[in-house]
C-alpha cells in the first residue's frame, strides 16, 4: 500500500488486527482501508495506540484529545486554548495521559470520571507508561519526572540530569528509562538506585527510540546508522559500546521501530528511505527505496512481518517484510 494525504504525517500506529492507522497534520485520521476521520479542527501534535487496540488517540492544536476509529471519533477530553502536544497510553493499565504545556493529565478508559492533573515547572515534551501501565514518565527541562498515574496528591520521583529532555522510552521490564535530550545524546537511569548513564557519540539529535528483543537492545536514531545499544545484565548499557547497522553515508536515519520481542528493527530516513533489518544476520531489507521528504513517522508490527511510515510530505506506504 502506497498512499499520498497531502498534510504531514505525525503518527502512524497498527491495531490489535495489525493493520496501519495514520494520523495527519490536518486533523485528519486515515486507515489502512480507506477510511479516513476528521478527528481536529487544526492539526493532530501526537498520537498513540487505544489502550483497546482500536484506532488512535490523537492530541491537537485545537485542544482536543480524540479517540479515533474507523467508525468515527470520539472526544474524551478538551482544554480550550491549549496545544496537547504529547500522547501516551497503555493497553496493560488501561490509561491515557497527555500533556498540554507544564500539565499533565490521565484518564482512565473504563471510567469516564476518571482525572489526575500533575503539574510541572517547566514544559513536558514527551511521555511514556511504564510496561504495566502504573508509573508515568515525564520529559522535560532538568530530567524527567515520575508519577504514580492513578494517585491525585503525590510528589513525583525525579530523575535529574541538566538540560532538555525531549522523548523517553522505558525498558521492557521497567528497569531503565531512557532520554533523549537536545543534545545530540542520549541519558539513561537505571530506577531503582537512579545510577546515571551518558550514551553520546551522536552526529545528530537522536530522537526516536525503540527496545528490542525482549529489551536486551536499544535501537535509535541520530545516525548514518540504526545505533543498537546493548541492554542485556543489571548494568543495561554502561560500560559498553554502541554498534551501527545500516551505515550510509549519504542519509541520516530519523525514524526508528522494532518489535519488542524480536531482533528486528525499521529505520526511516531523511531522505524519505526506508528498510528493515533482523540484527541477528544483519541484511537489510529495502522496504522503500525511492528517496523524498524525510520520514517523520514510523511503525512495526509485534511479529516483526509489517512495517509503515509517513512522511513529511503526506507520503505513506504499508509493506511487507519478507523472512
Amino acid at each position: 500500500m502506497i498512499s499520498a494525504f497531502d498534510a504531514y504525517v505525525t503518527s502512524v500506529a497498527f491495531d490489535k488486527a495489525l493493520r496501519a492507522v495514520f494520523a495527519l497534520g490536518d486533523g485528519t485520521v486515515r486507515f489502512e482501508g480507506g477510511e479516513a476521520v476528521t478527528a481536529h479542527d487544526g492539526a493532530i501534535l501526537a498520537g498513540a495506540p487505544h489502550p483497546s487496540g482500536e484506532g488512535m488517540v490523537t492530541g491537537g492544536d485545537d485542544g482536543r484529545l480524540v479517540w479515533s476509529r474507523a467508525s468515527g471519533a470520539q472526544e474524551i477530553a478538551s482544554l480550550p486554548g491549549k496545544w496537547i502536544d504529547a500522547v501516551a497510553t497503555s493497553a496493560a493499565s488501561g490509561l491515557i495521559a497527555f500533556s498540554a504545556g507544564r500539565d499533565v493529565q490521565v484518564r482512565d478508559v473504563a471510567d469516564s470520571a476518571f482525572a489526575r492533573s500533575f503539574p510541572h515547572e517547566r514544559s513536558v515534551a514527551d511521555l511514556a507508561f511504564e510496561p504495566k501501565g502504573r508509573r508515568l514518565a515525564a520529559a522535560t527541562y532538568g530530567g524527567v519526572w515520575l508519577w504514580y498515574a492513578r494517585i491525585e496528591a503525590q510528589k513525583p520521583g525525579k530523575l535529574a540530569w541538566a538540560g532538555s529532555h525531549v522523548a523517553c522510552a522505558w525498558s521492557p521490564d521497567g528497569k531503565f528509562l531512557i532520554s533523549a535530550m537536545q543534545e545530540n545524546q542520549l541519558h539513561g537511569w537505571r530506577v531503582a538506585d537512579e545510577k546515571n548513564m551518558r550514551m553520546g557519540g551522536y552526529p545528530a539529535k537522536p530522537r526516536s527510540l525503540a527496545f528490542l528483543n525482549k529489551g536486551s537492545l536499544l535501537a535509535t536514531s541520530g545516525a548514518n546508522g540504526v545505533v543498537v545499544w546493548p541492554f542485556a545484565g543489571a548494568t543495561g548499557p554502561m560500560g559498553k559500546q554502541a554498534a551501527e547497522v545500516g551505515y550510509d553515508e549519504a542519509a541520516m536515519v530519523v525514524r526508528v521501530a522494532g518489535a519488542p520481542g524480536l531482533n528486528w528493527v525499521a529505520a526511516g530516513l531523511d531522505d524519505g528511505r526506508v528498510w528493515a533489518c533482523d540484527l541477528a544476520g544483519q541484511k537489510i531489507t529495502p522496504l522503500k527505496a525511492e528517496k523524498g521528504e524525510p520520514v517523520t513517522a514510523l511503525a512495526m508490527t509485534p511479529d516483526a512481518k509489517r512495517v509503515a511510515w509517513g512522511c513529511e510530505d503526506g507520503s505513506a506506504g504499508v509493506a511487507e517484510v519478507a523472512g
